[in-house]
């Protein structure tokens, strides 16, 4: 899904002044944009590819790959190649099941992003791709303060899992530590809460799903309740999911039934250019 997301300006509240309120949202704008961009994030990617068990060479990158089981093989053909700490040159085999989404093989300046899904897929980054290089913001709503709106988290008794449809054919199944209760124009609504690389986050689509903004759905970071669960929701701060941005990330889940919302949030990220 999507990776950590880069450190969030506080939310602001009712008690704050309207220009406060959009300096506050202009820094996390340009934090977000600028973590966007790094060289070798989303908008790097440049091809992706689903393993299987016959070793292949793939387009755009050294050595071979394959699946055996739940381990992914790498053979580097000499290229050095580097997970973490550790450089190799020979076939390595690695059994990521349960790891961490997006795993990093480096090649020269070049990534290998690696996730599990009971199949292994691996996404190339190259920090002069065409989109990274062309990049020229995202369009976006005006920030208003209407969009801020007060939540209460419900937690469950013990851990949960949800299990979500992706963009593309696989299923995963997301922690969830509860569900966020809001209210909009008189009308009490609800979202399911993901949780992941210890942040909490919803995916939602809404009225303007399709039409101005990402169909699939777009995300949205919950900040840590207080004491009782009270949250804020500020959908000003609403962004894309990686796959609005390419092909190459299948992997994006799609909202639950509970997060499609009926009406319009005119707030946050518009379906990129």
């Amino acid at each position: 899904m999507s990776d950590a997301h880069v450190p969030t300006s506080p939310i602001t509240g009712d008690d704050t002044s309207p220009q406060e309120f959009t300096r506050s949202w202009q820094q996390w704008r340009a934090g977000w944009e600028q973590w966007l961009t790094q060289p070798l994030g989303w908008l790097a990617a440049t091809s992706h590819e689903w393993l299987d068990d016959t070793p292949r060479h793939y387009p755009g990158l050294p050595g071979r790959w394959w699946q055996h089981g739940d381990a992914i093989h790498i053979d580097p053909e000499g290229t050095p190649m580097a997970l973490g700490e550790e450089t190799f040159t020979a076939e390595r085999r690695f059994t990521l099941a349960g790891a961490p989404d997006d795993l990093r093989v480096a090649v020269g300046e070049r990534e290998v992003g690696i996730t599990y899904r009971g199949t292994y897929l691996i996404v190339a980054y190259d920090p002069n791709s065409p989109a990274r290089r062309d990049f020229d913001g995202v369009p976006v709503y005006e920030p208003s303060p209407r969009w801020v709106l007060p939540g209460r988290l419900e937690r469950y008794d013990s851990p949960t899992s949800v299990t979500l449809d992706s963009v593309g054919w696989s299923t995963h199944t997301h922690e969830t530590p509860g569900l966020v209760h809001f209210e909009y124009a008189g009308t009490k609504h609800t979202l399911q809460v993901l949780s992941s690389h210890g942040m909490l986050l919803t995916v939602f689509t809404d009225a303007t799903s399709g039409v101005t903004t990402y169909g699939a759905g777009r995300s949205l970071d919950i900040p840590s309740p207080d004491s009782e669960g009270n949250v804020m929701l500020d959908f000003n701060r609403t962004v894309n999911l990686p796959c609005a941005f390419s092909e190459h990330f299948p992997i994006c889940p799609l909202p639950p039934s509970t997060n499609r919302l009926p009406f319009a949030i005119e707030a946050g990220e518009k379906t990129p250019r």
